[in-house]
């Protein structure tokens, strides 16, 4: 397990940009966008699109990649 962040770098409409997220959430994302057959970059754009402007994308996703997991269990 990872416990540090580790940064990657996502294109979010054209603009290139990048999060810190441990190796466990970025995979889980990735798995997620691919359930979805979604690119990557057009998830992490419609994440950043509904968040608060006082939460930062990582935070986002991982809330996302829980919220994601939670649903399912449901």
């Amino acid at each position: 397990m990872s416990a540090r962040p580790v940064k990657r770098s996502l294109t979010l409409r054209g603009h290139r940009t990048s999060v810190s997220l441990e190796d466990e959430f970025w995979t889980a994302f990735r798995q997620i966008a691919a359930e979805k057959s979604l690119p990557i970059n057009v998830l992490a754009a419609e994440i950043d699109a509904a968040r608060a402007p006082d939460i930062g994308l990582a935070s986002a996703i991982r809330v996302f990649v829980l919220g994601h997991y939670r649903a399912r269990a449901e």
